[in-house]
């Protein structure tokens, strides 16, 4: 039997999510499918996943909260060799925000992001601008800055985008690179207030695009978008450290073929 240590925090109280029951839940479905699940903090796994065969990252809350405990974890787990899912490697959130930029300089069909005083000029005009650390998570550190102001801020290790006045943001969710439902948020004020999204042919060829880009063989990402004045769709980010999936908001028979392919991805990484 496969046994699994599933790293969450239950008692983190995000904005309009349950991480908690959430976690609960989707650990007693792969239970059922015949795995050992463990749960365990994110501060406890560097010290535990020793004893497992495979290390499940979910709902661990952003990383800034725990930012030396998340090193070490990663240390310790290239040290062992320990397999992790999402693997380590990603190229996302994972790695901080500073694929934003790396994104816009390639591009690709992203919000435009910048990270240096110099470069302030390459973003298109706006009536307001976004500045958030690269390290940032669930809205940490985030501030809207007026254009006239924005020569003033201090950018070490901060990024800058416009504020895009967008329709609806819209989540498209993948298995390794299997897309299982996309969500998205009618009312932009409310970002977690989600409804099932039926995406098109090119939707899904955007998404895709950015799941190719990060080549993680194995795990789970979403792949967060705006859908612009224009009707273009642009990434907000791409979350591949640990999504919020909520799967209490997709239909049963949704919920259940995404608990049996994360059960076969989980397994294919175990036996890498």
């Amino acid at each position: 039997m496969l046994r699994i240590l599933y790293v969450t925090d239950l008692g983190y109280e995000a904005a309009g999510r349950r991480y908690g029951d959430e976690d609960i839940r989707l650990s007693a479905r792969l239970r059922e499918r015949g795995f050992a699940v463990a749960l365990c903090h994110p501060l406890d796994a560097a010290r535990l996943m020793g004893d497992f065969d495979l290390v499940l990252v979910r709902n661990s809350g952003p990383v800034l909260d725990y930012r030396a405990a998340y090193d070490a974890f990663r240390t310790e787990a290239a040290a062992r060799r320990t397999r992790v899912v999402n693997p380590l490697t990603g190229r996302g959130d994972m790695a901080g925000k500073g694929y934003l930029v790396e994104l816009t300089r390639a591009g690709f069909p992203v919000i435009p992001t910048v990270d240096r005083a110099a470069d302030l000029a390459l973003l298109p005009d706006a009536e307001e601008y976004v500045v958030k650390p690269v390290d940032g998570a669930d809205s940490l550190g985030l501030s809207f800055v007026a254009p006239g102001a924005l020569a003033a801020v201090d950018l070490t290790g901060m990024l800058v985008q416009p504020r895009i006045p967008f329709r609806y943001e819209v989540s498209f969710y993948f298995v390794d690179r299997d897309f299982q439902y996309a969500l998205h948020t009618p009312d932009p004020g409310r970002r977690w207030e989600l409804t099932a999204y039926e995406p098109s042919t090119e939707d899904l060829a955007f998404a895709r695009r950015f799941v190719e880009w990060n080549a993680i063989d194995h795990g789970i990402q979403r792949v967060d978008a705006c859908r612009a004045p224009d009707g273009a769709l642009l990434l907000v980010e791409l979350e591949d450290l640990n999504p919020y999936l909520s799967l209490d908001l997709v239909e049963a028979s949704v919920r259940e073929a995404f608990t049996d392919r994360l059960a076969v991805s989980l397994r294919a990484a175990a036996a890498l």
